[in-house]
């Protein structure tokens, strides 16, 4: 009798959010909200907690199946699922890359018939074309695909065919970092590394990223005729996505990326190249400060052990060749912290920085901070003297809008945020950064400069060339902000006066709006001698009832694994308090389990205190935005409820106190916040007060904005010579008066 073939022990199922769900299934959030509630046979959750359950994704394909929702699924997400599905450990990541390349290349009906090819037939083939491309795409040693394999390797086959080659490279690297401790793997936005690229004078024909990620730069260089592609990543998955991607990009290009961390073992050794882009990791303070103490690197000092940034500086000039230039994003710290002083005072005095540009908050992760451009040039033997170093400042000429612009409403004003990595025009706030005039602000000044260094013309609050020696005090600092900052002594006394009448006027208008708000309504007493008394439900019973759904992002703990990488701008309680658009940091956030904002959502602040606002209705400002981890967010039923009236007594002091606890950290149950039950013509009569109320509370913001820009405006011009008192401005302050400081003077 033969022996029992033994059994396979049955692997753990993948587990999926609700927010996947809608992405299998090719259905909105809220639709997979309505599922969960109002269909008895939709799975239990199998994990997670209460506010950010998780989901058998066998046990959710079935139901969908069963139901004819599969079939809404395309080729991007469903390799995304199969990854899902598939046995951790069986097939790396990595070994499917290359195949990406070899998919690329052929014809849909050729990958088509690849992915009908029988399971030993499929598996044969992806062995083979691995191997081809085993010394051109970094990563770990080969192993056999196997017949479990296939599903994988199927899917594929068709979402190449389908999508191309880069969303499948998208997919493949966002399920590898999501089981590895990597961190600070953002993707830079195009448009920056086309400015990237385009500031390096020429067309350098070699060029190298020691910190490559997935090759965004080294694609815009090759955009410019670059020939010669050199980049380096410690992450492993992230190498082998940028030599994949980058050979699909620029096929006449020669590509070498290779894996490892660049500081600490740099695989390019004695390499010498015309051009180097690179978008660091910051805030390393484990770089190697011990280690590489006394590495030839060093020319202008070794870094301190809180500026890896300068020690990426540095590693990037030791592989140009005499007279090629370095692009460097970093952060603005990097200019000015106490510590980098003297490394940064041998870089100005050698002549290596030619020039700093300031960003505007959202051109880059992290998406709440105004990075640099640092334009640097490795000095050429018996090169010319550098005698200055240009600065520019781009963060307001690049916003399609000013601060303070109102909404169709006249609601609020401007929270800078940043869009995606491949947006062509990251959101901030309500605005947009407009990435045409934010690079041709920074180009046309960088290319005027570097033409004629003593020939430039400085533009106050735009651009200055400072000389070096100016630069060499106490401090160092290279913001560009302080040395491109306008003085009233730069500004014409008719021009002068021309701003201080314009912002005066605007103020007018503003206080005129603000008293055209207080008169919009006449506010009547209600009959009777005691006020009103409600019949109330709590949102928690409401939402019970369907009448509006109660979502929250779920706190990021140990277990949570690795943040998500996202695109959108976060909605946080600072904004609904402040008035502002969405401004926080995706950066630390689960995204896939973050509800996102849509026009008609209540946004309540989970912490109550601090003054400002505690409910808002979301607009279109707001739409798209992800809901941050300290914001309940109310979905009503249009049908039963209004939005406006829901958020006036749900963000009542009354309501909140009575729903908070705690002493210090005051936080908002979210379910025990009362609604009086009305019918629904009565609530829309409230919301409509309720809106007026907010009108009134946001033209009153604008106004004080306004009266402190106007101030500020006429008393440094005063200060800086180039207004003088109007007439009749003799009181008892004039000159001559008594106790003035002619008296004392004399």
């Amino acid at each position: 009798m033969p022996p029992a073939t033994p059994r396979a022990l049955p692997q753990p199922s993948a587990q999926v959010t609700a927010a996947e769900i809608s992405r299998i299934a090719g259905v909105t959030r809220a639709t997979v909200s309505n599922w969960r509630r109002r269909h008895d046979d939709f799975p239990a959750p199998a994990g997670g907690n209460d506010s950010s359950p998780l989901y058998d994704l066998v046990e959710v394909r079935a139901w969908l199946a069963a139901r004819g929702h599969a079939a809404a699924t395309n080729a991007l997400e469903e390799l995304r699922t199969t990854l899902r599905v598939h046995p951790r450990g069986s097939v790396a990541v990595a070994k499917l890359l290359p195949l990406v390349l070899t998919a690329a290349r052929r014809t849909p009906d050729e990958l088509t018939a690849l992915a009908d090819l029988p399971d030993a037939g499929l598996v044969t083939h992806a062995d083979g074309s691995a191997a081809q491309l085993a010394d051109t795409v970094p990563g770990p040693e080969a192993v056999p695909f196997s017949p479990e394999d296939t599903a994988v390797l199927r899917a594929l086959a068709l979402c190449v065919r389908d999508e191309g080659g880069e969303a499948a490279l998208g997919v493949l690297a966002e399920r590898e970092l999501e089981d590895t401790a990597a961190s600070g793997t953002y993707v830079t936005p195009g448009p920056l590394a086309d400015l990237v690229a385009r500031l390096v004078p020429g067309r350098p024909a070699s060029v190298l990223d020691p910190a490559c990620g997935s090759g965004s730069l080294l694609a815009a260089a090759s955009r410019r005729g670059a020939g010669e592609l050199y980049g380096q990543d410690s992450v492993p998955v992230q190498a082998g996505r940028s030599a994949v991607g980058l050979m699909l990009a620029a096929p006449d290009a020669k590509v070498t990326v290779r894996i490892g961390d660049s500081l600490r073992a740099d695989t390019f050794g004695q390499l010498t190249v015309d051009a180097v882009l690179c978008n660091p990791p910051y805030g390393d303070r484990d770089w190697g400060h011990d280690e590489l103490a006394y590495d030839p690197r060093w020319a202008y000092g070794v870094p301190p052990r809180a500026e890896s940034e300068l020690a990426w500086v540095q590693h990037a000039l030791a592989h140009l060749e005499p007279g090629g230039h370095a692009v460097m994003i970093l952060p603005p710290a990097t200019a000015s912290r106490a510590s980098g002083r003297r490394v940064r005072m041998d870089l100005v005095r050698g002549g290596a920085v030619r020039a700093v540009v300031a960003l505007p908050p959202g051109a880059a992760a992290p998406f709440h901070v105004g990075l640099q451009i640092w334009v640097l040039q490795r000095p050429e033997p018996a090169g010319p003297e550098r005698r200055s170093v240009l600065f520019v400042d781009t963060a307001e000429a690049s916003v399609a809008g000013r601060p303070g612009d109102d909404r169709s409403s006249g609601v609020r004003s401007t929270g800078r945020r940043g869009g995606g990595p491949n947006s062509g025009s990251p959101r901030t706030g309500r605005t947009m950064l407009d990435w045409s005039v934010l690079s041709e602000t920074a180009l046309t000044r960088w290319e005027a400069f570097a033409e004629a260094p003593d020939e430039f013309a400085d533009e106050p609050g735009t651009a200055r060339a400072v000389p070096v020696v100016d630069l060499l005090d106490d401090v160092v600092d290279l913001s560009p902000a302080r040395h491109v900052r306008v003085s009233r002594t730069d500004v014409e006394p008719a021009e002068l006066a021309r701003e201080a009448d314009e912002a005066r006027r605007r103020l007018i208008a503003r206080t005129d709006s603000l008293g055209e708000a207080a008169r919009s309504a006449d506010w009547r007493a209600a009959p009777g001698p005691s006020p009103r008394e409600w019949r109330t439900a709590t949102a928690a019973d409401l939402a019970r009832g369907g009448a509006l759904a109660l979502l929250r992002t779920a706190p990021e703990t140990r277990e949570s694994g690795r943040p998500s990488v996202s695109a959108l701008p976060v909605l946080t309680g600072g904004d609904i308090a402040r008035g502002t658009g969405p401004t926080g940091d995706p950066a630390g956030l689960r995204t896939e389990s973050a509800p996102v904002v849509a026009v008609g959502d209540v946004v309540v602040r989970a912490v109550a205190g601090g003054g400002g606002a505690m409910a808002r209705v979301a607009d279109q400002a707001d739409e798209g935005a992800l809901l941050g981890p300290q914001v309940h967010l109310f979905r009503p039923d249009p049908s039963r409820l209004d939005a406006w009236f829901l958020a006036g007594f749900l963000g009542a002091e009354e309501n909140i106190a009575a729903a908070s606890t705690g002493s210090t950290t005051v936080h908002v149950s979210p379910g025990r916040l009362r609604v009086p039950l009305l019918p629904l013509e009565e609530q829309r009569r409230y919301g409509e007060a309720f809106r007026r109320v907010n009108e009134l509370r946001a033209q009153a913001r604008h106004a004080a904005e306004l009266a402190e820009e106007a101030a500020g405006l006429l008393a440094g011009g005063l200060t800086g010579g180039g207004l003088v008192p109007p007439p009749g401005a003799d009181g008892p302050s004039a000159v001559g008066a008594p106790g003035s400081a002619s008296d004392a003077s004399a």
